[in-house]
């Protein structure tokens, strides 16, 4: 892979993310992998309150409990 096709392929994983059509089609989609993906967690429960992970320590909003800790 070429230095242009890399800058390619990352501009066009970017754009995917942030929902807009990529800039350059021919690169094949690479589908998102579940262990990217975010739980949704019930209302206050990513306040400025205890992490839920670690409740001695104050949550500093990190996404950890959200995710499968990859």
């Amino acid at each position: 892979m070429t230095d242009q096709e890399l800058r390619s392929l990352i501009r066009e994983i970017v754009a995917r993310q942030l929902g807009q059509a990529p800039a350059a089609a021919g690169h094949p989609v690479v589908p998102a992998h579940p262990s990217h993906g975010l739980f949704v967690l019930p209302a206050g429960a990513d306040s400025d309150g205890p992490c839920i992970i670690e409740p001695a320590v104050s949550c500093t909003h990190c996404g950890y409990c959200k995710s499968y800790g990859h």
